[in-house]
């Protein structure tokens, strides 16, 4: 009997350390939320281009006014982070949220980088991939092509754990996507006015919390 309890013993121990070594470290749970946006100016942020970018009423308002592409840049990089943010949408040009991003010198052209993608027209994909020079990378199930709200405030979460994105638009998760070959791995977020003028953009409540901070 008490080769058997000394036997059954060790196998517990052996379980759980087995447990203990394979069960994932809570780093999400160490980071804090950040806000990246004051609600009153654009500190911590610049402007790539020559759209017009300013806060209005407690938000960041965007507009085209040019036939390029305009982003407003956040000045730290990221790598690993979560990021939370509300946005809607006041013109049918697309918009979008750009993780990874290098431009080339002081121009609004991307050499890096892709966008969680927004736009109010349905069936455009709004929370898919987009960029690296490829196009569509991965866009959502199309019956998530209606949550948005096209005319309203809409929720974004976004999390970026190496090559795996998770987006959720209004509460729900809409993508779930592992890259197998991102062009970039850090750099700055930057939000997006599309091309043509047709941007017309407003952002609020943006908070990020950095996972690759030490």
């Amino acid at each position: 009997m008490r080769h058997i309890t000394t036997v059954l013993s060790i196998l517990l121990f052996t379980t759980s350390v087995v447990e203990a070594q394979e069960r994932p470290r809570p780093r999400a749970l160490a980071a804090e939320w950040q806000s990246l946006f004051n609600g009153t100016d654009l500190s911590g942020w610049k402007k790539v281009g020559q759209e017009k970018w300013e806060v209005v009423d407690g938000a960041i308002f965007g507009q085209g006014i040019t036939e390029e592409y305009g982003y407003l840049v956040t000045e730290k990089s990221y790598r690993d982070f979560h990021l939370s943010l509300q946005f809607k949408c006041e013109a049918d040009g697309n918009s979008g949220v750009y993780i990874h991003t290098e431009f080339k010198g002081d121009t609004p052209e991307i050499i890096a980088g892709r966008q969680v993608e927004i736009d109010r027209t349905l069936n455009h994909h709004t929370g898919g991939i987009y960029g690296d020079g490829k196009g569509w990378v991965a866009w959502p199930s199309p019956q998530f092509e209606t949550v948005i709200r096209p005319y309203e405030w809409n929720d974004m979460l976004i999390e970026v754990e190496g090559n795996h994105y998770v987006v959720h638009l209004n509460g729900i998760q809409v993508l779930d996507f592992t890259y197998p070959s991102p062009g970039s791995e850090e750099g700055p977020i930057a939000l997006q006015l599309h091309s043509g003028g047709q941007g017309k953009m407003r952002f609020k409540n943006l908070f990020v919390r950095d996972l690759s901070a030490r």
